[in-house]
């Protein structure tokens, strides 16, 4: 039997999502999401629209979140992303699709604020006094 104190630190930590992130993972970025796990394409474009809001908006995270030093984003900014994107696109003339949603023919602001709605799902950073210091002699060596 697992000890509680065991599962409790074994798990990762999850974001708390921000209403805005809730509603568009309601609306459309969960089905948008599955979609992209079966259609390779779709994966592709996600995952460098996604890449790109990091970049975007590196300067203010402010940390990194461990995983390969991709800078770590709050859910509050990233929302807020979301939110300048869709008001620009809506601003402009774009119209969201109708449900249900045709992906191999999503556009760039919906691709692109489906890549927010994947950076919403990564798990939290882990906090600094959480992570441990890799042990001598551990990890990859390069073969002599």
């Amino acid at each position: 039997m697992t000890s509680p104190d065991a599962r409790l630190t074994s798990r990762k930590p999850r974001r708390r999502t921000h209403p805005v992130l809730a509603a568009m993972l309601t609306t459309f970025g969960s089905a948008g999401l599955a979609a992209a796990a079966r259609q390779p394409a779709l994966l592709a474009a996600v995952d460098q629209h996604a890449a790109a809001v990091r970049d975007r908006l590196a300067p203010t995270a402010g940390r990194l979140d461990g995983t390969l030093g991709r800078p770590a984003v709050r859910a509050s900014i990233l929302a807020a992303y979301a939110e300048g994107v869709r008001d620009s696109a809506l601003d402009l003339g774009w119209r969201p699709p109708a449900s249900p949603v045709r992906w191999v023919e999503a556009d760039w602001v919906l691709t692109r604020l489906l890549a927010v709605c994947a950076l919403a799902q990564e798990p939290a950073p882990m906090p600094p006094a959480a992570r441990r210091p890799r042990e001598a002699g551990q990890g990859w060596r390069p073969e002599p």
